[in-house]
């Protein structure tokens, strides 16, 4: 596959809190659990398991409204706290080798934070009511958390 083949999609957001606070938002449980997800979705907090380290794994498990489950799980490839995390991003039980990888950076502006969210090996795009729009209504109720 040429590299120009590999599906992939860039999200940027300016946060209106300091680094730290967004970091939290990806690594501690409690935290993942309330955002994690699209609107009218939820994720469980007991469904939620974060060992966030490379090598250390996650997963967790959004319910619909209509009780359809999409449980998620994979590896943390990178932890460099507070600046960056990559970590595939498959279904449990699915091979780790061919899984997209999500690459997470966080810049410090001072009282706000730049998170640039890049998943490479899947496509997507802004209004394709999939993962791309998945992605970005999760972290519109981040935002919301925020406030």
């Amino acid at each position: 596959m040429l590299e120009t083949d590999r599906k992939s999609f860039t999200i940027t957001r300016v946060f209106d809190a300091p680094r730290a606070v967004i970091w939290r938002a990806w690594t501690d449980p409690d935290e993942a659990a309330a955002w994690w997800h699209p609107r009218g979705v939820v994720t469980p907090r007991d469904s939620v398991e974060l060992d966030v380290r490379p090598g250390g794994s996650y997963r967790y498990t959004m319910v619909a409204p209509d009780g359809s489950t999409y449980p998620t799980a994979g590896v943390y490839r990178e932890v460099l706290e507070p600046e960056r995390l990559s970590f595939t991003w498959t279904d449990p039980g699915d091979t780790q080798a061919d899984a997209p990888l999500i690459t997470v950076t966080f810049d410090d502006l001072g009282e706000q934070t730049r998170m640039t969210f890049h998943l490479d090996g899947h496509g997507g795009q802004p209004g394709d009511e999939n993962v791309y729009d998945g992605w970005d209504q999760a972290f519109d109720v981040l935002v919301e958390r925020l406030v």
